[in-house]
């Protein structure tokens, strides 16, 4: 089967979609990592090393985000794995957390199903 070039799905849109939450969500938490980590694991005190290391989350994503821009008008599937291997991971980190932890904000379920939907794309578009 081979990949549409145009419509929802396709291997352009998925680029477009994740560079623009990715880098969003990666400026967040480099400028504002106090208010993105209470956002998305209801931490609000933070120690100094969490925010130091959610600044430096958010810079990966950032760095994600910006990859997948510039990969957009020239997609390449180890793009698309990358971003698989994130999103599964990031399925898998986050309701460990949320369980194991106890840490949980208002964002991290909706993560979790944003970053499920994005695997499951990212499985549609690499099977194509």
């Amino acid at each position: 089967m081979s990949e549409p070039t145009s419509g929802l799905l396709s291997r352009h849109n998925l680029l477009v979609a994740t560079a623009v939450l990715e880098l969003g969500s990666g400026l967040v938490m480099v400028l504002l990592p106090a208010q993105g980590l209470w956002l998305l694991l209801g931490v609000s005190d933070a120690s100094p090393a969490a925010l130091a290391t959610g600044r430096l989350y958010g810079a990966a994503l950032a760095a994600l985000g910006v990859a997948c821009w510039y990969t957009r008008a020239a997609p390449g599937l180890g793009m698309v794995r990358g971003m698989l291997v994130y999103n599964v991971g990031a399925c898998s980190v986050l309701p460990w957390v949320a369980t194991m932890d106890g840490l949980s904000g208002l964002l991290l379920w909706p993560a979790v199903l944003l970053h499920a939907a994005l695997t499951l794309w990212c499985v549609r578009v690499r099977a194509s």
